[in-house]
């Protein structure tokens, strides 16, 4: 069991890390909200060149978007700089995710004189919810050139999540109504909260587990909230 679980944590940290790989978590053409010095945050659509980025502001009539090529603006961000000063623009794009969700972990509060419980189960989760990309343009020292040029990524995401998991049901966890000891299979739903930073994607999620067969009665942890640590594989 200890086995298996380390090869879920490691799969999942591996899905997570290629996560900023995909086209969706890079900087790319596309609509925007963007922070330009002092300036409000203004809706843009970006168009990414070899050494500078265009930006056009956008208004939306029936539908469309409708790009504003007057009051257009090219940044220059070629890859290396020689001065220091540069204004480190912030882009935010915002879309919903839909994730698949694995909680390693599950915190257990007392329940039918059992103590708190941190528990290691499967639990596999379809999660959907409504996600902000945050992307910082700077540059940094770095060896042999003065300065090169880096955009930070952030992203958070709020949003449910349901699906099926693994429990111990024994005598402890029954009130010592049943007298076997087995894996149980449970339904488990609830919301959560999940981070990106560049290449590390993680969360912490809040549920309920209800068990699926005839002891459902019996367990102490039936529709009883846990708090968890969840790691996410993005799907659209």
């Amino acid at each position: 069991m200890k086995k298996m679980w380390l090869l879920v944590v490691v799969g999942a940290l591996t899905a997570c890390a290629s996560l900023t790989e995909s086209s969706k978590y890079q900087f790319s053409d596309g609509v925007y909200r963007v922070k330009l010095g002092k300036e409000k945050m203004s809706k843009v659509y970006v168009q990414i060149g070899e050494d500078s980025i265009g930006v056009y502001p956008v208004a939306q009539h029936r539908g469309a978007l409708i790009l504003d090529t007057a009051r257009s603006l090219s940044l220059s961000f070629p890859e290396t700089i020689n001065e220091s000063e540069f204004d480190s623009p912030l882009f935010v794009q915002t879309s919903f995710d839909l994730d698949v969700l694995t909680i390693p972990f599950k915190y257990r509060l007392p329940a039918s004189g059992v103590p708190n419980q941190l528990t290691a189960h499967f639990t596999g989760a379809a999660y959907l919810g409504y996600r902000s990309d945050l992307y910082r343009l700077s540059y940094q020292k770095a060896p042999l050139v003065h300065r090169k040029r880096t955009i930070r990524h952030y992203g958070y995401s709020f949003g449910g999540f349901a699906g099926l998991g693994a429990t111990t049901i024994n005598p402890l966890l029954t009130d010592n109504q049943v007298t076997m000891e087995y894996e149980g299979v449970v339904f488990t739903k609830g919301i959560a909260g999940i981070i990106a930073v560049n290449n590390f994607t993680f969360g912490l999620g809040i549920g309920l587990d209800h068990l699926l067969d005839r002891n459902r009665s019996f367990w102490i942890y039936q529709g009883k909230p846990w708090f968890g640590l969840t790691f996410g594989l993005n799907l659209n």
